[in-house]
């Protein structure tokens, strides 16, 4: 196979990529959409149902009960609580005390709007919400997950010089049953402390679980061009299947009821997530559910605990809300930072990603950081590239005579063949010596492509000049245009193809690619630039050095 018709069918399967990536994006299974504006708002909804019960032999789980009060709770009883740290803003209703609105205070909407941005909602059309619930046996004598709840302020900060600030809410029946919700916030962190204190002051025993879920809607955006795919949805680990993806048309089809030991559950997006986690060593029952109007709610419950007459007991999970930086993540939860999805290439991607951070360590600036590991990268596979590139110089320098074999033998391509075959053998040419160095290479690249594009460290990072976003096109279309002429820079260097129609194809590529990069991440494309240059540098010195007779 020539170096050029690799090419063609590398550069044919990203563009086949790119518009299935594009279709997927905007024809993918979705519930109707009747009466959407009411399943989205949170207090008119019933709420997700009761599973039917384990075999006797088993402990048995309950999902959540419904979302009706008790009667002689009134809803316009329940009010917002805002909480503030270092890091987060964010409301609390205290019907179900379920957190209904965060903005990350780090992360701005854009460069050029600093208001931070917002990953979670109750508003219509942009739901995104985290609920945590007491539920019992007999629903009526608990707050299940839409209870409200008393609070004595309004208003949590995070004090300076403070590591944490508590939120309690309070519930208390009639029975002499009282349930107190605290969220612990900490300082430099996205984590996030969820606690039932269950106190039973009644005659009789009560048996409770806790029961968190999330809930989205499948129609909201994650801020991305829509030429670039990344995944949204729900994510699931295990102790045997670390990262398994359950999109919302899977929720759609099936509904989720496993029982897990050592797991937690996550919804994703773009560059953010939210995620629940139980202690570890606990089993807990997950599961999901679709809600009609493109709505579905993806949590777990805890088994059936017995709270005694007259004692307390305690239920407790973390909620991790925030940006996926690894370190963070990693920190959070086992294999949290899997959330980071790099796909197939992961083993390749992860340490690329690591060396990336290590010389922005050094260096203070993701645009050189990229460019120094691609310079890494080049210098790690320079004797393959010099093994390529020698081949292609060699055909380059045959092109002449392999000319005169296409002129004399016209039509007759079993007869070429030969006797290109027979030039080769004499001049000693590999033809597929230009192709094998390249397929080596390529898992690579299209790991750092993952890298560049899953990393939200790169997010609004600032290189130069007019590059003050990595993680969004190029606004002046600069880098795109030097891309474009480093391709036929390269095209220029390379045999050309004896196939007419070929030479035609090669010469439109860099103008298609000049098109397809004009909408990608500007942190992608740098890298393809800076990877082309030092190819055109390697490769001129190596075709020159053959030309001359000066290499073999």
């Amino acid at each position: 196979m020539e170096t050029q018709r690799l090419i063609q069918f590398l550069a044919l399967g990203m563009i086949l990529l790119l518009i299935w990536s594009a279709w997927e994006r905007d024809y993918r299974i979705t519930q109707p959409t009747e009466d959407r504006v009411a399943e989205e708002r949170a207090d008119e909804d019933p709420d997700v149902f009761v599973p039917d019960d384990l075999e006797a032999e088993a402990p048995e789980v309950t999902r959540p009960d419904s979302d009706e009060m008790p009667a002689e709770r009134e809803a316009d009883e329940a009010r917002s609580i805002r909480v503030t740290t270092d890091l987060l803003d964010l409301e609390i209703n205290t019907q179900g005390g379920e957190i209904s609105r965060v903005d990350l205070l780090q992360y701005a909407v854009s460069t050029r709007d600093d208001t931070p941005l917002r990953l979670m909602s109750d508003a219509p059309g942009e739901l995104f919400i985290a609920r945590a619930g007491l539920v019992t046996r007999n629903g009526s004598q608990g707050p299940g997950t839409r209870g409200v709840y008393r609070v004595e302020q309004d208003r949590f900060e995070l004090a300076e010089g403070e590591d944490s600030v508590v939120v309690p809410l309070v519930w208390e029946g009639e029975d002499g049953l009282r349930v107190t919700k605290r969220y612990t916030f900490h300082r430099d962190s996205y984590l996030i402390d969820v606690e039932h204190l269950v106190e039973n002051a009644a005659e009789e025993d009560i048996s409770a679980s806790q029961q968190v879920f999330l809930r989205r809607s499948s129609d909201v955006g994650d801020g991305t061009s829509w030429f670039i795919y990344t995944y949204t949805g729900g994510v699931l680990h295990t102790p045997d299947n670390r990262y398994s993806k359950i999109n919302f048309s899977d929720m759609a089809s099936e509904d989720l009821s496993q029982d897990i030991t050592d797991g937690w559950l996550a919804i994703i997006q773009h560059y953010f997530l939210g995620a629940w986690i139980p202690p570890e060593g606990e089993t807990r029952r997950y599961w999901t559910r679709s809600r009609g109007g493109n709505i579905y709610d993806f949590g777990m419950n805890t088994f059936w605990r017995a709270v005694p007459a007259g004692e307390t007991t305690t239920f407790s999970s973390q909620l991790f809300v925030g940006p996926k930086e690894q370190d963070r993540l990693a920190a959070a939860a086992d294999h949290l930072q899997l959330t980071v999805d790099y796909g197939w290439l992961d083993i390749i991607s992860r340490p690329l990603f690591i060396a990336l951070n290590w010389i922005h360590g050094v260096v203070g600036n993701w645009g050189w950081a990229i460019i120094l590991l691609t310079l890494s990268i080049k210098i790690v596979f320079f004797k393959l590239s010099e093994a390529s590139y020698k081949s292609m110089a060699r055909m380059r320098k045959m092109q002449p005579r392999m000319q005169q074999l296409k002129e004399r033998y016209g039509d007759d391509r079993q007869a070429m063949n030969q006797a290109l075959m027979k030039l080769y053998k004499e001049e000693k040419i590999n033809p597929l010596g230009g192709c094998l160095p390249i397929l080596v290479q390529i898992p690579v690249f299209i790991a750092l492509y993952w890298v560049l594009l899953e990393s939200v460290e790169l997010r609004h990072a600032d290189f130069m000049l007019w590059i003050n976003d990595l993680s969004s096109p190029d606004p002046f279309f600069v880098l795109p245009l030097l891309m474009g002429i480093s391709m036929f820079v390269q095209q220029r260097l390379n045999p050309a193809p004896l196939d007419p129609i070929q030479q035609k194809i090669m010469m439109t590529l860099p103008f298609v690619f000049t098109i397809f990069f004009a909408f990608f991440p500007s942190g992608l494309v740098l890298y393809w630039v800076v990877n082309n240059v030092l190819s055109i540098a390697q490769q001129y010195v190596i075709t020159r050095k053959i030309e001359r007779g000066e290499a073999k």
